[in-house]
């Protein structure tokens, strides 16, 4: 995974494409993701060493900022490594007795809170989801033991800059097992197959 991330979020698609463009003509970055989100914006993720990612960042704001389509960006010049997976699609099963679920405005704004929150707190990252299927908001999950889960959301809402919004925080304490096993598959609804553990209540066709 490379040294230096770099996330922006554009409302709009034709100057998000155009910040792709020039970063990647200004800079040797790794291209990681970029695509249409919702509500009609464009991410833009990239990676390389510390100097090639802020020659990217710098170039994909002043082109965001100067179109006046600039909704939020964030430069992480050392992630942590298990949000440098989950930005890529890496996730774990949650094994702690307390989930943390955290929903914030845009993705930058969850990125560069995520990156401090497990710096400072022992917990872990179940998933993160970034802007598709979620109206342009951004969710990440943790787990760990209560204290740690509820030190991490207090320390949330001072984690974010002005461009973005701590949305909800929910703290999930003895979590439900059968929910455990759902969240190990992920959190679509789409993809959630039918769960009737032993005693529970069944509808019949």
């Amino acid at each position: 995974m490379s040294q230096s991330l770099a996330l922006l979020e554009f409302g709009s698609v034709a100057v998000g494409m155009l910040a792709v463009d020039r970063m990647l003509k200004n800079s040797p970055v790794a291209l990681l993701r970029c695509g249409t989100v919702h509500p009609g914006r464009y991410l833009a993720l990239v990676g390389g060493s510390v100097a090639s990612t802020e020659e990217a960042h710098t170039e994909g704001v002043f082109v965001g900022t100067e179109a006046g389509s600039l909704v939020a960006e964030v430069r992480l010049a050392d992630p942590v490594s298990s949000l440098a997976e989950a930005l890529v699609g890496g996730r774990n099963e949650p094994d702690g007795d307390t989930l943390g679920v955290l929903e914030v405005s845009t993705s930058p704004g969850l990125l560069g809170l995520m990156d401090r929150v497990l710096k400072a707190v022992p917990v872990g990252l179940v998933e993160v989801r970034l802007a598709d299927d979620l109206g342009g908001r951004a969710l990440a999950i943790i787990h760990g033991e209560l204290t740690d889960v509820q030190e991490a959301a207090a320390m949330a809402p001072s984690c974010l800059g002005d461009d973005s919004e701590l949305l909800n925080i929910s703290v999930i304490s003895r979590l439900d097992d059968t929910l455990r096993t759902v969240l190990g598959e992920g959190t679509h609804f789409a993809s959630c197959r039918n769960w009737t553990p032993e005693g529970c209540e069944t509808v019949e066709d």
